[in-house]
């Protein structure tokens, strides 16, 4: 198969809440008035595709929170299903970076043009 026959598809990820346990963070973190994550927004949208796929979005994105969601953006920009059987559109899913403490949910969407 030639590299030109490959079709690559878009993710869009949007920030669908920010979580603050004040709680956990009372217990375990250095400054407990630390909050919400500032780095994203709800609201806030990405658009990742083959082309910044590999480069993090050119460094516009948590990396913390890459680690924990690239894998599933892969699927998404490569034409798999992201969460056949467990969402109600294959397409779609719901996850979240690694931070116990101020975690931030994304909805994942893959883009068939």
């Amino acid at each position: 198969m030639d590299k030109a026959d490959i079709k690559y598809r878009k993710c869009k990820i949007t920030v669908i809440r920010r979580e603050y346990y004040q709680d956990l963070a009372d217990q375990y973190l250095a400054d407990p008035t630390v909050g919400k994550c500032q780095l994203f927004k709800e609201g806030q949208e990405f658009i990742v595709d083959n082309e910044n796929y590999f480069c993090m979005m050119n460094g516009k994105f948590c990396s913390e929170a890459w680690a924990a969601i690239s894998h599933y953006v892969y699927s998404a920009i490569n034409g798999g299903s992201i969460m056949r059987g467990w969402t109600n559109d294959e397409k779609m899913m719901i996850t979240c970076c690694n931070d116990g403490v101020r975690p931030v949910i994304f909805k994942l969407e893959r883009i068939d043009e």
